[in-house]
Formats: structure tokens, sequence, C-alpha cells
């Protein structure tokens, strides 16, 4: 699959012509990251890509999960209570 770029567009630019931006995103399945003084800020993409992008995440997560609990189950590490794993967080 070809990556598509993205276009860049000011914060006062994409001020002047919102729905525009929007349009463009949502039915034309653009890509546009916003820059505030130069810098990239944020980004408007299509809600396919964000549930393209949540679900490499949870695919991560889980096998971040997996990882661990074959840790714990070969006695290469130990679960502890919440409240003990607040404590060390300092939550």
């Amino acid at each position: 699959m070809a990556r598509r770029s993205a276009r860049v567009l000011t914060t006062s630019e994409i001020r002047e012509d919102f729905a525009d931006a929007l349009n463009r995103v949502a039915y034309g399945k653009e890509r546009i990251v916003l820059e505030r003084h130069g810098k990239q800020v944020a980004a408007l993409i299509p809600i396919e890509d964000l549930s393209a992008l949540e679900e490499i995440e949870d695919r991560h997560d889980s096998e971040a999960a997996r990882r661990v609990l074959a840790r714990v189950a070969s006695k290469k590490e130990k679960l502890i209570p919440w409240s003990e794993a607040r404590k060390k967080l300092k939550l």
C-alpha cells in the first residue's frame, strides 16, 4: 500500500476555511498536518486512519500483555497488588 503524504497547513490557514479542510479529510481521504510557529502540532486524518491506528495500538498492547503474563507464568516476574503498584509509582 502506497503511503499518502499529508498536506501541511498553518493553524491560521485552517481557521480560514475549516469546513473545506474537514470535507477534504472526510470525503477526499486527505491527511492534513497543522503547524504553529513552524512546528507540527496536530493532524486531521480520515476516521478510517484513526480506526487503523487504534487497531495497531490494541494489537501492540495485547502482545505486551501476553509477554508480561508469560514472564509471570515462568516465574521470572511476579504480580503485585494494585495498591502496591500505586505506591511505587507515586500515584
